[in-house]
C-alpha cells in the first residue's frame, strides 16, 4: 500500500477520480465540482496552472460562452420564433415526427457547420420556440426530450462526419502525426454513417419518444407573420456571415470559436448590438461555462500528468485482444475506448487511444487504420453526460436535470452496445476492414 501512496501519480489520480465521481453522482452541483477540482489541483500542485486552467483557453469554452450570447439575441429579436413558426406548422403533427425532425435537423446541420457548440447554440432557441408554439412547456419531460434530441443528435450522430466534431479532429490529427495516415472525408462517411448515423439516429428517436413522451398540438395561429424588423434583418445577416465563416474554416483558417466570439462581441456593442448588460448577466449561464472549463481542464490534466497513458497501458495488458477472436477483439477495443472516456472525456480519448493503436493492431491482427476507426463507436457513446461537453451544454441551455440526461445516456449506450456494436462489426467486415 505504501508503494501506491508514494507513486507520483497517486495524488493526481485521486484528485481526478474524486472529481469524476462527483460529476457522475451529482452529489454537488457541477460547477462547484469544477471549482473544487481547480482549487484542490492547484493546492496539490498536480500540474502547472496553464494545464489545470487550460479549459478556459480552449476554443470549446469560448464557443459555449458566445453561444449563450447569440442565443439571447436570437430569442430577443424574434428570429427564433420566426424560424420556429416556419418549422412548427409542418413538424408538430405527432410526437415522433417532432422528435425525428429535431434529431434530423441536428444531424443535417453537421454537414455544413463544423462546430458542435455552434450548432447547439443556433438550434436550441429555435427548438425552444417551436416547442412553445406546440404547447410543450419548459420543465416538462417532453421538453427535456427535445433538448436532449438537440444535444445527442448534435454530438453522437455528428461523429460520422469527419470535420463535424472535436474528437474526430483530434483523432485525425493524432493519426497523421503518429503514423502519417490522412483520413479522407468520403471513406470515413461510408464506414460510419450507416450504423452510427442512420441506425443510431432511429434508436435515439425511439428512446426519446419512449422515455420522454409528449403530446404536441399544431399551432392554431393562422395569421401571417409580421414583416421582419430591422433588428431581425441585421441579426439574420450577421448569422449568415457567421455560418459562412464556419463552413469555410478550412479556407481562411479562423476557428469557429473566434468567429462566434467576434459575433458575440458585436451583439453586445452599445447602439450596434442587440442585447444590453442586464440581459447578458441574466442570460449567460456562468455556471455552465465554469463546468465546461472544468471538464476540458480535467482532460488536459489527465493527458499531461501521464494518468491517461498509465491507464491505457494497463488496459492493454488486461483486455482480451486475440488475433484468433476478431469479434472479441473488436469488443475489447470498444471497451478500452469506453473506459478511457471516464477519465479523459470524449475530446481527450482519441489523443491517447490513437497513439496506442499500433500496439492494439499488433495484438489483434487488425489493420492499423481499422483499429483507429473502431474507437469512434466508443467515444461517441458516452455513458454519462459529463463525458461529452456538447451534451452538457445542451442540457444547461434547456435546463435539463442531470437525472434525465443520465437516463438517456445509459439507455442509448446499452442499446448501442447490444444492438449497434454487432452490426458495426458486420459492416466493418463487409467493407473488408477486419
Amino acid at each position: 500500500m505504501s508503494i501506491w501512496l508514494t507513486h507520483p501519480l497517486f495524488i493526481p489520480s485521486l484528485v481526478v477520480g474524486i472529481t469524476i465521481l462527483l460529476w457522475a453522482t451529482s452529489l454537488l452541483p457541477e460547477f462547484i465540482t469544477a471549482l473544487l477540482f481547480f482549487s484542490v489541483a492547484m493546492v496539490a500542485k498536480i500540474a502547472p496552472p496553464d494545464v489545470i486552467f487550460g479549459g478556459f483557453a480552449s476554443s470549446a469554452f469560448w464557443l459555449v460562452f458566445s453561444g449563450f450570447i447569440l442565443g439571447i439575441a436570437i430569442r430577443k429579436t424574434g428570429l427564433a420564433d420566426r424560424a420556429a413558426r416556419a418549422l412548427s406548422s409542418r413538424l408538430t403533427d405527432s410526437w415522433p415526427l417532432m422528435v425525428a425532425s429535431v434529431v434530423l435537423l441536428s444531424y443535417a446541420l453537421a454537414f455544413v457547420m463544423p462546430s458542435n457548440m455552434g450548432r447547439i447554440a443556433l438550434l436550441m432557441p429555435i427548438v425552444a420556440a417551436m416547442a412553445k408554439r406546440a404547447g410543450i412547456a419548459d420543465g416538462t419531460r417532453a421538453w427535456y426530450g427535445l433538448a436532449l434530441a438537440v444535444g445527442f443528435g448534435t454530438f453522437q450522430l455528428s461523429a460520422t462526419i469527419l470535420p463535424a466534431n472535436v474528437p474526430n479532429l483530434v483523432m485525425s490529427g493524432a493519426a497523421e502525426g503518429s503514423y502519417g495516415i490522412h483520413l479522407n472525408y468520403l471513406p470515413y462517411l461510408l464506414l460510419h454513417t450507416p450504423v452510427l448515423g442512420w441506425l443510431k439516429g432511429v434508436v435515439l428517436i425511439v428512446l426519446i419518444c419512449w422515455l420522454f413522451p409528449g403530446k404536441p398540438h399544431a399551432p392554431r395561429d393562422l395569421t401571417p407573420p409580421e414583416p421582419m424588423s430591422g433588428d431581425e434583418k441585421r441579426l439574420a445577416w450577421m448569422l449568415t456571415v457567421v455560418l459562412i465563416m464556419w463552413v469555410s474554416e478550412s479556407w481562411h483558417g479562423i476557428g469557429p470559436a473566434w468567429t462566434g466570439l467576434t459575433a458575440a462581441v458585436i451583439t453586445l456593442l452599445p447602439r450596434v448590438g442587440f442585447i444590453n448588460g442586464e440581459e447578458f448577466s441574466s442570460g449567460v449561464n456562468i455556471r455552465t461555462c465554469i463546468y465546461v472549463a472544468g471538464i476540458l481542464g480535467l482532460a488536459i490534466t489527465v493527458t499531461q500528468t501521464g494518468i491517461g497513458s498509465a491507464v491505457g497501458e494497463a488496459l492493454l495488458q488486461v483486455m482480451p485482444l486475440d488475433a484468433n477472436k476478431p469479434f472479441t477483439s473488436f469488443l475489447a477495443l470498444t471497451g478500452i475506448t469506453t473506459a478511457l472516456n471516464f477519465i479523459m472525456t470524449a475530446n481527450g480519448v482519441p489523443a491517447l487511444y490513437t497513439t496506442l493503436a499500433q500496439s492494439f493492431s499488433d495484438a489483434t491482427g487488425f489493420p492499423l487504420l481499422s483499429v483507429i476507426m473502431i474507437q469512434v463507436l466508443g467515444y461517441s457513446t458516452p455513458l454519462l453526460p459529463y463525458q461529452a461537453s456538447p451534451i452538457v451544454v445542451a442540457m444547461a441551455l434547456g435546463k435539463v436535470p442531470a437525472r434525465a440526461g443520465m437516463l438517456l445516456c445509459i439507455t442509448l449506450a446499452v442499446a448501442t452496445y447490444l444492438v449497434l456494436l454487432p452490426l458495426d462489426y458486420v459492416w466493418f467486415s463487409v467493407l473488408g476492414k477486419l
